[in-house]
Protein backbone atom coordinates (compact mmCIF):
# COMPACT_ATOMS: atom_id res chain seq x y z
CA UNK A 1 0.00 0.00 0.00
CA UNK A 2 1.12 3.62 -1.12
CA UNK A 3 -0.43 6.44 1.27
CA UNK A 4 0.50 10.18 0.59
CA UNK A 5 0.30 12.31 4.09
CA UNK A 6 -0.24 15.74 3.39
CA UNK A 7 0.92 18.11 6.69
CA UNK A 8 -0.78 21.61 6.64
CA UNK A 9 -0.33 24.66 8.96
CA UNK A 10 -3.57 23.31 11.03
CA UNK A 11 -2.92 22.90 14.61
CA UNK A 12 -2.72 19.47 15.41
CA UNK A 13 0.40 18.06 14.05
CA UNK A 14 0.38 15.38 16.54
CA UNK A 15 -1.78 13.47 14.58
CA UNK A 16 -0.06 13.50 11.49
CA UNK A 17 2.65 12.31 14.24
CA UNK A 18 0.65 9.09 15.06
CA UNK A 19 -0.64 8.55 11.64
CA UNK A 20 3.06 8.05 10.73
CA UNK A 21 4.24 5.83 13.80
CA UNK A 22 0.85 3.60 12.50
CA UNK A 23 1.96 3.85 9.10
CA UNK A 24 5.43 2.83 9.37
CA UNK A 25 4.45 -0.07 11.87
CA UNK A 26 1.88 -1.72 9.68
CA UNK A 27 4.45 -4.02 7.11
CA UNK A 28 1.06 -3.64 4.38
CA UNK A 29 2.42 -0.13 4.20
CA UNK A 30 5.01 0.20 2.01
CA UNK A 31 5.93 3.89 1.09
CA UNK A 32 4.80 7.06 2.04
CA UNK A 33 4.47 10.12 0.44
CA UNK A 34 5.16 13.29 2.81
CA UNK A 35 4.36 16.74 1.54
CA UNK A 36 4.34 19.73 3.76
CA UNK A 37 2.58 23.13 2.99
CA UNK A 38 4.57 26.13 2.94
CA UNK A 39 4.16 27.22 6.54
CA UNK A 40 3.10 23.50 8.11
CA UNK A 41 6.50 22.73 10.15
CA UNK A 42 6.64 26.69 11.53
CA UNK A 43 3.18 25.09 12.68
CA UNK A 44 4.91 21.83 14.14
CA UNK A 45 7.39 23.54 15.35
CA UNK A 46 5.58 26.33 17.72
CA UNK A 47 3.55 22.73 19.16
CA UNK A 48 6.97 20.99 19.73
CA UNK A 49 6.13 17.87 17.32
CA UNK A 50 8.67 16.04 15.43
CA UNK A 51 7.52 13.76 12.78
CA UNK A 52 9.40 10.20 12.61
CA UNK A 53 11.40 9.03 10.13
CA UNK A 54 11.59 6.36 8.43
CA UNK A 55 12.97 3.97 5.26
CA UNK A 56 9.50 4.25 4.29
CA UNK A 57 8.74 8.18 4.00
CA UNK A 58 9.67 9.83 1.01
CA UNK A 59 9.51 14.09 1.63
CA UNK A 60 8.36 15.53 -1.83
CA UNK A 61 8.39 19.14 -2.10
CA UNK A 62 5.18 20.87 -2.07
CA UNK A 63 6.37 22.81 -5.27
CA UNK A 64 7.42 20.12 -7.04
CA UNK A 65 3.71 19.05 -9.65
CA UNK A 66 6.55 16.62 -11.37
CA UNK A 67 6.53 14.08 -8.63
CA UNK A 68 4.82 10.76 -8.48
CA UNK A 69 2.05 11.78 -6.92
CA UNK A 70 0.90 14.59 -9.22
CA UNK A 71 -0.14 11.44 -11.30
CA UNK A 72 -3.07 8.88 -11.28
CA UNK A 73 -0.20 6.81 -13.26
CA UNK A 74 1.99 6.64 -10.02
CA UNK A 75 -1.52 4.32 -8.26
CA UNK A 76 -1.00 5.86 -5.01
CA UNK A 77 -3.58 4.10 -2.96
CA UNK A 78 -4.69 6.63 -0.17
CA UNK A 79 -4.19 10.28 1.22
CA UNK A 80 -4.89 11.90 3.94
CA UNK A 81 -4.45 15.49 4.66
CA UNK A 82 -3.92 16.47 8.43
CA UNK A 83 -4.15 18.29 10.02
CA UNK A 84 -6.20 19.76 7.20
CA UNK A 85 -7.17 23.60 6.77
CA UNK A 86 -9.93 24.73 5.34
CA UNK A 87 -8.34 26.89 3.41
CA UNK A 88 -5.98 23.23 1.15
CA UNK A 89 -9.69 21.69 1.64
CA UNK A 90 -11.47 24.67 -0.42
CA UNK A 91 -8.94 24.95 -2.89
CA UNK A 92 -9.36 21.28 -3.30
CA UNK A 93 -13.26 21.85 -3.71
CA UNK A 94 -12.70 24.65 -5.83
CA UNK A 95 -10.48 22.14 -8.70
CA UNK A 96 -7.39 24.60 -7.58
CA UNK A 97 -4.27 22.77 -8.15
CA UNK A 98 -1.44 25.34 -7.47
CA UNK A 99 1.04 23.23 -5.49
CA UNK A 100 1.47 19.25 -4.83
CA UNK A 101 -0.66 18.86 -1.94
CA UNK A 102 -3.63 20.38 -3.85
CA UNK A 103 -2.57 18.18 -7.08
CA UNK A 104 -1.90 14.98 -5.27
CA UNK A 105 -5.88 15.55 -3.50
CA UNK A 106 -7.25 16.09 -7.16
CA UNK A 107 -5.16 13.11 -8.56
CA UNK A 108 -7.26 10.97 -5.72
CA UNK A 109 -10.39 12.43 -6.69
CA UNK A 110 -10.66 11.65 -10.19
CA UNK A 111 -9.09 8.07 -10.02
CA UNK A 112 -11.78 7.34 -7.61
CA UNK A 113 -9.29 6.50 -4.72
CA UNK A 114 -9.38 7.26 -0.53
CA UNK A 115 -8.90 10.94 0.40
CA UNK A 116 -8.94 11.93 3.78
CA UNK A 117 -9.10 15.36 5.14
CA UNK A 118 -8.65 15.88 8.77
CA UNK A 119 -10.07 19.14 9.01
CA UNK A 120 -9.02 21.15 12.37
CA UNK A 121 -10.87 24.43 12.03
CA UNK A 122 -13.65 25.83 14.38
CA UNK A 123 -16.07 27.09 13.85
CA UNK A 124 -16.62 26.32 10.34
CA UNK A 125 -18.29 28.89 8.43
CA UNK A 126 -21.33 28.28 5.64
CA UNK A 127 -18.84 28.12 3.11
CA UNK A 128 -16.67 25.93 4.74
CA UNK A 129 -19.01 23.75 4.95
CA UNK A 130 -20.42 23.79 1.56
CA UNK A 131 -16.59 23.24 0.52
CA UNK A 132 -17.14 19.79 2.85
CA UNK A 133 -20.37 19.16 1.05
CA UNK A 134 -18.56 19.48 -2.56
CA UNK A 135 -15.64 17.02 -1.74
CA UNK A 136 -17.87 14.43 0.10
CA UNK A 137 -19.65 14.54 -3.00
CA UNK A 138 -16.65 13.90 -5.39
CA UNK A 139 -15.85 10.71 -3.24
CA UNK A 140 -13.31 12.58 -0.58
CA UNK A 141 -14.00 11.94 3.48
CA UNK A 142 -14.48 14.65 5.97
CA UNK A 143 -13.06 13.66 9.06
CA UNK A 144 -13.15 16.46 11.54
CA UNK A 145 -10.29 16.58 14.66
CA UNK A 146 -13.04 15.76 16.98
CA UNK A 147 -11.59 13.50 19.38
CA UNK A 148 -14.29 11.08 21.64
CA UNK A 149 -14.21 10.31 25.16
CA UNK A 150 -15.93 7.00 24.97
CA UNK A 151 -12.74 5.25 25.65
CA UNK A 152 -11.94 7.38 28.65
CA UNK A 153 -8.66 9.00 27.52
CA UNK A 154 -6.53 10.52 30.09
CA UNK A 155 -3.60 11.54 28.24
CA UNK A 156 -3.66 14.49 24.99
CA UNK A 157 -1.96 11.44 23.05
CA UNK A 158 -4.75 9.24 24.02
CA UNK A 159 -7.40 11.84 23.40
CA UNK A 160 -5.36 12.71 19.85
CA UNK A 161 -5.50 8.83 19.39
CA UNK A 162 -9.34 8.65 18.92
CA UNK A 163 -9.11 10.46 15.97
CA UNK A 164 -5.86 9.09 14.46
CA UNK A 165 -7.14 5.28 15.10
CA UNK A 166 -10.46 6.39 12.61
CA UNK A 167 -8.06 7.91 9.79
CA UNK A 168 -6.74 4.29 9.93
CA UNK A 169 -9.39 2.34 10.06
CA UNK A 170 -11.07 4.36 7.02
CA UNK A 171 -7.75 3.88 5.21
CA UNK A 172 -8.75 -0.22 5.44
CA UNK A 173 -5.43 -0.96 8.02
CA UNK A 174 -5.95 -3.20 11.01
CA UNK A 175 -4.42 -1.42 14.37
CA UNK A 176 -5.69 -1.09 17.38
CA UNK A 177 -8.49 0.79 18.60
CA UNK A 178 -11.29 1.92 21.14
CA UNK A 179 -14.35 -0.84 20.32
CA UNK A 180 -18.08 -1.17 22.12
CA UNK A 181 -18.29 -4.27 22.72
Amino acid sequence: MKIIVAVTAASGAIYAHQLLDTLIAHAEVERIALIFSDNAQAVMQHERIELPHSAKIEQMDNHNLFASVASGSARWNAMVVVPSTVGTMSRVAAGLSQNLIERAADVMLKERRRLIFVVRETPLSLIHLRNMTTLTEAGAIILPASPSFYSHPTTVDALAATVTERVVSLLGIEAAHFEWE
